[in-house]
């Protein structure tokens, strides 16, 4: 009998996408305005306080649903911006081949790291996901990140359509390098905003 660790996988848990129902669609876009409100809004502190009343109905709504890993649809819809997890930015995969994956979206207030271009911490974020998109389009085992490098070639600011891509550039046994970039498409040209290398290096078997 096969286990994980004969498909590639390392100890690493096989989960499977999920249809994004309704429900959870509408509640992840409402966070996601939550979270640009939350840094941009600025009511009297009786406005913070109601907000806070119903957050913290929210909170114990969804407290006695909490399941494991790999159960709550979060990070498992593909269908929806950051595959539905509020961790990722708000990109959609739009090309998942064997030589490359592109995203495509957008980044907003919630983003911001001053004068409202976004934060040079949340870059290396999308470029992490990327790379983990890129390696599976690549069809090989699952890996975890060696070193991931950024390079800042260009202010990336928010509300603005960007595409990142990413692509495996060579392979050394359990190593695969990946390149990419981050662009902002402008008429005829594209806007160089970031640069990517990185690692990522195949698990062995029972490496979590």
């Amino acid at each position: 009998m096969s286990g994980p660790d004969d498909r590639g996988r390392g100890g690493f848990p096989d989960f499977e996408a999920t249809a994004a129902e309704p429900g959870f669609t509408r509640y992840v876009t409402a966070m996601r305005r939550l979270g640009d409100l939350s840094v941009s809004a600025a009511p009297d502190d009786d406005v913070w306080a109601a907000a806070a009343d119903q957050i913290e109905k929210l909170v114990a709504a969804l407290e006695p649903a909490v399941a494991p890993e790999g159960v709550s649809p979060a990070g498992r819809a593909p269908a929806l911006p950051g595959m539905g997890s509020l961790l990722l930015p708000p990109f959609r995969v739009v090309r998942f081949d064997p030589d490359g994956v592109e995203m495509r979206g957008q980044f907003s207030r919630m983003h911001v790291g001053g004068n409202s271009a976004v934060h040079g911490g949340v870059l290396p974020l999308l470029f992490d996901w990327l790379c983990g998109m890129v390696v599976h389009a690549a069809q090989r085992p699952i890996s975890r990140t060696a070193y991931l490098k950024v390079d800042y070639r260009h202010v990336t600011a928010i509300d603005t359509a960007l595409i990142a891509r990413g692509r495996v550039a060579r392979v050394e046994g359990r190593k695969a390098f990946i390149t990419g970039e981050l662009v902002e498409p402008r008429d005829a040209e594209e806007i160089l905003c970031a640069q990517l290398d990185a690692l990522m290096v195949q698990l062995r078997p029972g490496q979590p």
